[in-house]
C-alpha cells in the first residue's frame, strides 16, 4: 500500500502523547492506534479534521504517499 500514516512523527514534533490526542479528539485509543499503524481502510473526514485542528497541521502532514504503479493494476476494493 503506497499510503503511509505519518501521525507518529507529528506527535513527536508536537510533544504530544497518543493518549492525550485520542482524548482531545474524542476517539478511543484503540481507534487511534489502528490508524497510526495503518490497519484501517479509511478515516472519516471529520475525524481527520479534528486531528489536524489539534495538531495544527494539514492532512498531507499526517499521510505520506509512496508511488507504486502496481496499484493501478490491482483490483480496487473500494468499489
Amino acid at each position: 500500500m503506497p499510503i503511509r500514516v505519518t501521525l507518529d512523527e507529528m506527535l513527536v514534533r508536537r510533544g504530544m502523547k497518543a493518549r492525550e490526542l485520542a482524548a482531545t479528539v474524542g476517539i478511543s485509543e484503540t481507534q487511534l492506534s489502528l490508524f497510526r499503524s495503518g490497519k484501517v481502510k479509511g478515516i472519516r473526514f471529520r475525524t481527520l479534521a479534528k486531528l489536524c485542528l489539534v495538531l495544527d497541521c494539514t492532512p498531507g502532514e499526517l499521510l505520506g504517499y509512496d508511488r507504486d504503479a502496481v496499484d493501478l493494476q490491482q483490483a480496487d476494493d473500494d468499489g
